[in-house]
């Protein structure tokens, strides 16, 4: 009798697997949409602002949603939280640690406090609302 090992489907991606997907998605989606802007803009009275644009980091919060979706609608809650988490904060590392102040810490821990809280918060709510209503029992 041949030892057949059960079909793997999405929904019983383990809980690791979907941390790491996470992280990288993360980070590409990092690297697409904040990683390209390197340079403060000057504006005419002499302030800077920048590197990044509203838009910019708009962009990169509603392109997180879906991989987010996805990790929660299959109950991933843990791996949403440290996978997206770990991604923005090893991206934010990466890029502003050129930083010669050596402020950029702060920043990165800002992303990685940010990031979890409001990454549980959504995947939480995503993950509530999937649930299958309970079945009604006979009375």
């Amino acid at each position: 009798m041949a030892n057949r090992l059960p079909h793997r489907t999405p929904e019983r991606l383990p809980e690791a697997v979907a941390t790491l997907i996470l992280a990288l998605t993360s980070a590409a989606l990092w690297a697409a949409w904040l990683g390209w802007d390197q340079h403060r803009d000057v504006h005419p009275d002499g302030s800077t602002t920048g590197p990044y644009g509203a838009w910019q980091v708009i962009g990169l919060v509603l392109t997180l949603l879906a991989p987010l979706y996805w990790a929660a609608a299959r109950r991933h809650v843990t791996g949403a939280v440290l996978g997206i988490t770990a991604g923005l904060t090893a991206a934010a590392y990466l890029d502003w640690s050129d930083d010669a102040s050596g402020l950029y810490m702060i920043g990165v821990i800002m992303v990685a406090l940010g990031s979890a809280a409001a990454t549980a918060l959504t995947t939480l709510a995503i993950a509530s609302l999937r649930r299958p209503a309970p079945a009604a029992r006979p009375v």
